[in-house]
């Protein structure tokens, strides 16, 4: 059982972990050993509340594919058991990003004296470089 928050679960039936080889460097032991953890997460299937799974399926993230499935691969330490459990926080820190809301942008402009100060800025380093020139 994945604990997302106090009232979010997901059973572990929902997560498909495979153990996978390692890629890079390593020595023989990352040719012999299966370390890499491969955790595959459906979205739409999952028993998440509606708000996470329109939150995560919204995300422009490269490990949420276009069917809404979730793919991390750990690889990053030396035993399958510490990259079963990286993968699986990886999985709640994204999950648990789309619980916090995002607060809306309000558009602003640039007030009149910065937009002076742009301008003077500009026309000063335009001079400088118009005395760099050649003298004809």
């Amino acid at each position: 059982m994945l604990h997302i928050s106090s009232h979010v679960t997901i059973p572990d039936s929902e997560i498909d972990i495979h153990a996978v080889r390692s890629q890079g460097a390593g020595g023989q032991n990352v040719n012999k050993v299966a370390t890499a953890a491969h955790l595959q997460f459906d979205i739409r299937a999952s028993s998440l509340p509606p708000f996470y799974k329109e939150e995560l399926l919204k995300l422009k993230d490269h490990r949420i594919s276009a069917d809404g499935i979730i793919t991390i691969k750990a690889q990053q330490h030396r035993t399958q058991e510490r990259n079963r459990e990286d993968a699986l926080e990886r999985l709640r820190s994204l999950i648990q990003s789309v619980a916090i809301p995002r607060k809306k942008r309000k558009p602003t402009k640039p007030t009149k004296i910065s937009k002076q100060r742009r301008l003077e800025s500009k026309a000063k380093r335009g001079r400088l470089k118009a005395l760099r020139r050649t003298i004809e």
